[in-house]
């Protein structure tokens, strides 16, 4: 065999073998989730657009916050302190819609404080003001267009509520971490739903971390079928249940692998089905957000303890596998 038919060969083979590389590198790359998301963590005084490749895309310093919305339009709304809300453009970094509750009428020398807010398909802003306990929808100049009492039966201003959702019904879904309850009120305040976080049989036990425990709930999402997917904080775990208060789907401390639940806080129901799940003060040994299908296995996980700590409560997945997710429940 000459050394020219010897070299072709040898040339061909490594061809050949870059290529398989190339392809088993690129079918290796695919199988890696990656996610786009937005995040907040008081303890690190910082919220955040993260991008499929980890980057940040945008950032802003923040106090203590508990609810946070990337809108259609891109921009931010979320809150610096817990009494002002604020609609950011990322793009620019102006302030474009805020409201402080510690200035508005009648709440002068109130302790007042915000745990939830939600842009509304009409243009109005709800924001749910613990400490006077009540739901406010306010137009863009800041005006109550309408607004409810909630029934609270530990009022506190750090404790009367959690997250807050209007439903499309009209209806508003309220978690009152300090009573363990999640409510739903029609239009005029009425509690036409209810349901009590259980304890599963166990003692309360004081503390933020793993080693805490209670009902002290923070997200509740109303499904398409009906149910209600309930984060019950300090019980370390997701419950769905049924109108009439079956428990039907769950996951508690220590289900999934590997991983342990501590304050489990914001909730997003995906497109396809599976759950983004905040699991706050649970440690530098747990990632602070796992996404976990139906079946319970987990399909992505977020960890990074230095540009985010101990406290990242909230967050909402932009896109997934360079798919834009616009719809979802949370």
């Amino acid at each position: 065999m000459s050394e020219k038919i010897v070299m072709r060969i040898v040339l061909l083979v490594l061809l050949t073998a870059s290529s398989m590389t190339a392809i088993v590198s690129s079918a290796m790359a695919a199988d890696i989730p990656t996610r786009r998301f937005i995040a907040a963590d008081s303890s690190k005084k910082r919220i955040a657009v993260i991008g499929e490749d980890g980057s940040i895309e945008w950032e802003r310093k923040i106090g203590p916050l508990h609810d946070l919305h990337v809108l259609p339009s891109g921009n931010v709304l979320f809150q610096d302190t817990w009494t002002h809300v604020l609609e950011v453009n990322p793009k620019t970094d102006d302030v474009v819609w805020e409201y402080e509750a510690k200035t508005a009428a009648g709440n002068q020398g109130r302790r007042i404080e915000i745990h939830a807010f939600q842009r509304l398909k009409n243009g109005n802003t709800m924001v749910v003001e613990s400490g006077r306990a009540r739901i406010l929808e306010l137009d863009a100049d800041g005006n109550i267009a309408t607004w409810i009492p909630l029934k609270v039966e530990s009022p506190h201003p750090h404790r009367d509520t959690r997250l807050v959702r209007k439903l499309s019904t009209g209806n508003y879904l309220a978690c009152h971490e300090g009573d363990g309850v999640v409510r739903e009120y029609d239009p005029t305040g009425k509690v036409v739903w209810e349901y009590r976080v259980p304890l599963f049989g166990r003692q309360r036990a004081n503390g933020h971390g793993v080693e805490a425990f209670g009902n002290q709930c923070f997200s509740a999402v109303r499904l398409k079928n009906g149910n209600t997917l309930i984060s019950t904080g300090n019980g370390h775990g997701i419950i769905e249940v049924t109108s009439a208060g079956q428990d039907v789907w769950s996951i508690h401390q220590n289900d999934l692998p590997d991983i342990q639940l501590a304050w489990v806080t914001s909730l997003q129901v995906l497109p396809g089905g599976n759950i983004l799940i905040g699991n706050c003060h649970a440690g530098p040994e747990n990632p602070q957000m796992i996404e976990v299908d139906r079946q319970k296995r987990v399909v992505w996980t977020f960890k990074d303890f230095d540009r985010f700590g101990n406290s990242l409560t909230n967050s909402q997945i932009l896109s997934s596998n360079g798919k834009p997710v616009r719809t979802g429940l949370r």
